[in-house]
């Protein structure tokens, strides 16, 4: 008796959603009801979307046949413009980007890469270095006339 009255006690709805096992037929009625009345929506909102475009296009379609040829060169001048002044604002942000990391750079900042530049002009610096002598010894070979291989 005690182990009767140590146990939870769950009420008819918990134990329904707990195992699994349907849910009362109210419920699903509510649900069936209220699908029925959304999808119903829908369908009829798409039904006059799909109307309205149909017939747009059908009043639509000789005006622009009349008036393609002025059209299109419009929206062609209106594309290169726009992308005109994409690029030019693109190329704006990108110099003063750039002009603020060499600023950076300059005044001591080590923005980043300023590792990678310095290893690059070190190598630079080392082979241009090891061409300047292969240079003078090529020229001191040509002038005395030995070659050294």
């Amino acid at each position: 008796m005690a182990d009767y009255y140590a146990q939870p006690q769950h009420t008819q709805h918990q134990l329904l959603h707990s195992t699994g096992q349907q849910q009362p037929r109210s419920h699903q009625m509510v649900k069936a009801a209220t699908a029925v009345t959304a999808g119903g929506s829908l369908l009829l909102l798409s039904g006059l979307t799909l109307a309205a475009t149909v017939i747009a296009l059908t009043v639509a379609t000789p005006l622009l046949v009349i008036f393609s040829p002025v059209i299109v060169p419009a929206v062609v001048t209106m594309f290169l413009l726009f992308s005109g002044f994409l690029a030019s604002g693109g190329f704006g942000v990108a110099s003063i980007s750039v002009l603020s990391w060499i600023y950076r750079y300059v005044t001591g900042k080590r923005p980043p890469g300023a590792d990678q530049l310095d290893h690059a002009r070190h190598r630079l610096a080392t082979k241009a270095g090891e061409m300047k002598d292969r240079a003078q010894e090529f020229g001191q070979q040509h002038v005395t006339g030995t070659l050294h291989t």
